[in-house]
Formats: C-alpha cells, structure tokens, sequence
C-alpha cells in the first residue's frame, strides 16, 4: 500500500497514540477538579501547553486548545467579528480558502458582515496589493490561508503581515493547518494575530487542535460555559488529547525538517513526470508551493472513478479537500485559478508525508498510467 492522502489526514504516530492510551488510563481526572486526580490532568495539560508554545516560539498563554482545524478557524474568524462589530463589519480572505473559513465567512455576511473575496493568479497565490487595495476604513480582519489544501500553493504570509503593520486597528488570521511542520513560518515575524493548526495533519489523533491568539488580541468566545482555556474556549478539554498532540508536533517537526529536502525532490521529479503523460494537466505550481502536495487534472474523466481505480492498486489518493471530494463539485480553488470547467471537475491531489520516499515514484507513475489508460480504453468503448 502506497498511501498518498495526508492531506485529509495523517497516520498517527505510534509513540502520540502510546501517550493518549496512557493519559486516558492513568491520568482520567477532569482538570477543573481540585482532587489530585484532577490536578495530575492539570499538570499534563500544563506541560503540553508549555511544550507546544516551545515548538512554536510563542507564549504558553497564547497557546488555546480546540477540537480542530474547523473549531479553531471559525473561533478566530467570528470570535473577532463579534468582539469588534461595533468598529467594523468588513473582513478580506481570499476565493480558494477552506470551507471552514469560507463557510464561515458567509454565516457572517448573512448577519450584516461584509466579506471581499480577493482573487489569485494561475498558481493559486493571492497578490500583496491586491490585500491592501481591499482594506476599508471599517475592515476589523484580514483572513488568509497558509498553504492550499488542493493544490499546495503558498501564500505570501509575511509580505501580507508586514504591510499589516500599516493598518494596526486591523488582525490578521492564518489558516497553517497545511503548513504546520512542513512549510516554516515564523508568527512573530509575519505579524500573525490568530493561527489556526489541527493535530490530524501532523500525525496527531482527530479531535485536537490549535488556535494561537496573539497576546492583546480579544475574541468573543464561541462556546459559553466554564470558561475553560483562558475564557476563550470552555468545555473540558481533551487532555490525552493535546497530551498526544504535543508529541506529534514535536516528532513531526523533527521528521518534516529531515524529509522536506527529499519531499521537494519528489515533488519536482513527480510534476515533471505527470506532465510527460498525455491527458494529463499538473495544477501545482513547481515554486511557490507546499513540498508535500501535487494536484493534477485527468481532463475528460471523473476523478472519484479515477480515486477507485488507483486504489485496486493499494494507492491511495484523492479528489478535491477531504472537506469537498463527497460532494462531487468541481474544485473551487482551481475554478479561482482561471481553469474551465472540465478541468476543474477532474482534479486529483496526491499528498505525501515523512515516510514516502522516491524509490515508490516509479510505482506511483506506473500506477497512474495504468488507470489512466484503463478508463481511457472504458470512455471509448462506451
């Protein structure tokens, strides 16, 4: 089996899920609970928090724990909203962000919010003017996405919080959920306010997650309650976990830092590959792009067909975001990107992590090229 969708999701380290089992048999107490069962929880919790601001070079305090990727972003994207309705009601993103920003980023508009969708180019990239040219005297949030979930495509993030900088009434929200560990980006630096991680991307357990809130920056609370996690997220928190989350962040930081030189080979060496194949059209830009995803087209054929044939070869792979691919639309991002229609209703993503290597390039090609001819072979005859 060649599994090549860790853009969905991740296998979790054994060594993250030998830390949840532990936490969850030992260390069960709730951490509110003032008995010493409930306070060894408290202290998991403490040291997880501490370790995760390590990795990421920022205060603990500023580190709040969430179910997820979708959690974190809609806290920090309505959380400012309604914190700050009252000085503003525009937000600027962009027209290829993940459904949980751009889902979102609607909900608002239906209740009075403005929300100015900035295009991208050919290779998915959002353009620095095009962002300052959007902002209103009334904008209150700038909100855009790290690393593309469909075609890896990296945007400019630092040039965008330096011009930021400019407008200090305005904060800044950073979708790193695709780029956590595998694309560095420094918070501090590119003038992050909100940054939003999951721990299923980087061999974490489902359920956990990140959102950094930059000290200073207020947010409505979504969930009202016991006021857990700062005031900002109440509910009892998942403390085996983020116990298991820590960990993955820490190994995936060390792994992704040995394999990213190999992953960009790959990559390369696979883009180069795919655009021998006639039928074939490569949507990932060569630069400029995660060292992790390639996104291509098999014009004239439908790719969750294309998903099923690949996988009678033990190679896994997917559509559009894992978000998406059931509902069998064509993908938004490159629509964005100015391809038609046809184009952008057969797009296939292959995702790699850490363990895939180029020895199973030739594999992945060959496997590629049989499906493709397959199903060519299967069009004709109908």
């Amino acid at each position: 089996m060649i599994y090549l969708d860790n853009s969905a999701t991740t296998k979790v380290f054994p060594e993250a899920l030998e830390s949840f089992t532990a936490v969850a048999t030992n260390y069960f107490g709730n951490p509110s609970s003032l008995h010493e069962l409930g306070m060894q929880a408290e202290r998991l919790l403490i040291q997880a928090r501490e370790q995760i601001a390590r990795l990421l070079h920022v205060k603990a305090t500023e580190i709040i724990f969430t179910s997820g990727g979708t959690e974190s972003n809609n806290m920090a994207i309505k959380g400012i909203a309604w914190q700050h309705r009252h000085r503003g009601r525009h937000i600027i993103t962009t027209s290829i962000e993940h459904p949980s920003v751009a889902e979102a980023c609607k909900q608002l508009e239906q209740l009075g919010f403005e929300v100015t969708y900035l295009p991208v180019d050919e290779r998915g990239i959002v353009s620095v003017e095009d962002v300052e040219k959007a902002i209103r005297e009334d904008t209150i949030l700038v909100s855009i996405m790290h690393v593309n979930n469909e075609i890896g495509s990296i945007q400019p993030i630092e040039q965008i919080g330096a011009t930021l900088k400019k407008y200090p009434k305005i904060f800044f929200h950073v979708d790193h959920v695709q780029g956590v560990t595998k694309v560095p980006l420094d918070f501090k630096k590119a003038n992050i306010d909100l940054c939003t991680m999951s721990a299923h991307k980087f061999h974490g357990l489902k359920g956990a997650g990140i959102l950094y809130v930059r000290e200073g920056v207020k947010l409505s609370p979504l969930l009202a309650g016991g006021a857990q996690e700062m005031q900002l997220r109440s509910g009892t928190e998942n403390v085996a976990g983020i116990v298991a989350m820590a960990k993955a962040l820490r190994l995936a930081f060390e792994k992704y830092e040995k394999a990213r030189q190999e992953l960009n080979e790959m990559k390369r060496l696979l883009i180069a590959e795919l655009s021998k194949i006639e039928g074939i059209q490569v949507n990932t830009p060569v630069d400029h792009s995660a060292p992790h995803i390639v996104n291509f087209s098999i014009n004239g054929l439908k790719s969750e067909v294309f998903v099923h044939e690949l996988e009678k070869q033990q190679i896994y792979v997917s559509t559009t975001s894992a978000c998406s691919s059931r509902k069998k639309a064509p993908s938004k991002t490159l629509l964005a990107m100015g391809a038609d229609q046809k184009r952008a209703e057969s797009s296939i993503r292959i995702s790699l992590s850490y363990e895939n290597h180029r020895g199973q390039l030739s594999l992945i090609i060959e496997a590629i090229k049989h499906a493709l001819k397959k199903l060519q072979e299967v069009a004709r005859e109908m």
